[in-house]
């Protein structure tokens, strides 16, 4: 397998990663959860995955063909909580998702290096790869922190729990060494 083909399955494997940090958090709230935000300046849940499927679907539909800032995006809509349901809001989360992981997947190594635009400026497909990860990782970060203080005690870790370190590390030793 070539490096850029390794590097390829590795980031989807990532991507997936991410997501699925969001999932298990979104699974854990409550509908009225979703539109939870401690002020004015800050973002819930159900904008946050709104923004993200907007930019999702602009940045990874038609990538190496057109700019990744879409004349149909509208970028401070995604920022109005007008999501009425949970379904709606995971619809749109999906959708982006499917966005981004379908082009993944139909990349080839020799693609990496191609140039694409992004709002007119210029990146590898390598590089608009990795801006993405760290945009989309910030968010769901976000994701996962709002769902984490709105379900205080009732929080179903994502990770290793608090005080499991040396119990999950010894696991894994114990499987590598089977």
């Amino acid at each position: 397998m070539s490096l850029g083909n390794e590097y390829l399955k590795i980031v989807q494997e990532r991507f997936n990663s991410v997501k699925s940090l969001g999932d298990k958090t979104i699974n854990q709230l409550p509908e009225e959860d979703l539109h939870w935000k401690l002020n004015e300046a800050s973002n819930s849940v159900a904008i946050i995955a709104k923004h993200l499927g907007g930019n999702m679907i602009s940045r990874w539909s038609d990538f190496l063909t057109s700019d990744g800032e879409k004349i149909s995006r509208n970028r401070d809509q995604e920022f109005e909580d007008d999501i009425s349901t949970k379904e709606e809001m995971i619809t749109i989360w999906e959708k982006g998702w499917k966005t981004l992981l379908d082009t993944l997947g139909e990349l080839e190594c020799q693609d990496l290096l191609k140039n694409i635009t992004i709002r007119g400026e210029d990146h590898t497909v390598l590089e608009a790869i990795e801006r993405q990860m760290a945009h989309y990782a910030y968010h769901v970060g976000q994701i996962v922190y709002i769902g984490k203080q709105l379900k205080d005690d009732n929080w179903e870790s994502l990770s290793i729990p608090k005080g499991n370190s040396e119990e999950y590390l010894q696991q894994k030793l114990k499987k590598h060494l089977s």
